[in-house]
């Protein structure tokens, strides 16, 4: 029953290219009910770090998505979208220069330098395809041309905006200690009253959702449609995902914690080219080559390993 069960998922999930909406509000409301029962304690539970700071999180991360996705109206095409948001390392430390006034080694600009080039590379090149099919329909002249300017803005905006949306969440947990949990349960429980505006669409989706070909989930042997049993995976695996990236943003920089979400969304990347066998070219041997290089640098391996060498090859005190 499990066989060819990953293809059928994916092919499934192309029957529906806007499901989009019921996809983010399951994922939602899955974990703003965890959270209200084993964090919040069915509300009796005060928040340790004001609430008003998680309504200030809550509408950055809002904003960001809003001008990331009305940035597709504005002339940018998904290429330059996808390869735009490639530069969040750099303005992640960039902001940290600027607004923490920190200082990083040689080697931390170098690999962050290299992990952006790498990533760039790749996505550069998996974006072409789409591209050139997409030419053929762009307009051309100077309104269009602003437009662009604007969009091209907006995507800059977004960026910025992302980025100091990570350096608040680490003064916070600075300033009112590690409440991760409590963060996931908040950032996730307060958007929920916008959902009501998409309602319409995540009520379609839901019926068409209803009307899929019946399975039989495994050992269980529950039938329901199948698209509620890959929505159901769906929302588990992202619970695990998105618990572990908030774990992340109490126990590291939030320059360190947009490199491995970072390295997370270049390697589904490289899956992606490899699943669907799309061309891997020479380019892309070398972006990932970048990439690797680059992570390496950043986690100071070579520095530990030669530290270790150097270490055995001293003679023992008597």
């Amino acid at each position: 029953m499990l066989e060819g069960t990953p293809c059928r998922c994916l092919n499934k999930l192309r029957q529906f290219p806007g499901c989009g909406n019921i996809v983010t509000f399951s994922q939602f409301l899955f974990i703003a009910l965890e959270g209200f029962i084993f964090e919040a304690n069915f509300g009796r539970k005060r928040p340790a770090i004001p609430i008003r700071n998680y309504f200030i999180m809550v509408a950055m991360f809002f904003t960001v998505s809003v001008v990331n996705n009305y940035a597709l109206n504005l002339n940018i095409a998904m290429p330059l979208h996808m390869i735009f948001r490639s530069g969040s390392l750099i303005a992640s430390m960039a902001l940290g220069i600027i607004i923490l006034k920190k200082r990083y080694s040689v080697s931390k600009y170098s690999s962050i330098a290299l992990v952006s080039l790498g990533i760039f590379t790749c996505t550069f090149m998996s974006a072409k395809q789409v591209a050139s099919d997409s030419s053929s329909d762009q307009e051309d002249g100077p309104q269009a041309f602003l437009w662009w300017l604007l969009g091209i803005a907006a995507l800059t905006f977004a960026l910025l905006m992302s980025a100091r949306m990570g350096i608040f969440q680490e003064t916070l947990y600075k300033k009112f200690g590690k409440h991760s949990k409590e963060a996931l349960f908040y950032n996730h429980a307060l958007p929920l009253p916008g959902f009501l505006l998409l309602a319409p669409n995540i009520y379609q989706h839901a019926v068409l959702f209803s009307q899929s070909e019946l399975f039989q989930v495994p050992v269980i042997g529950l039938t329901l449609p199948i698209m509620w049993f890959y929505l159901l995976m769906n929302v588990i695996t992202q619970y695990v995902c998105i618990r572990g990236v908030f774990i992340l943003t109490t126990e590291c920089t939030s320059l360190t914690v947009t490199l491995v979400v970072t390295l997370r969304k270049f390697v589904s990347l490289i899956f992606s080219i490899l699943y669907f066998q799309n061309p891997f070219t020479g380019w892309h041997w070398l972006g990932t080559a970048f990439v690797f290089v680059g992570t390496l640098l950043y986690t100071e391996l070579w520095h530990s390993l030669g530290s270790l060498l150097r270490g055995r090859g001293r003679p023992k005190e008597q």
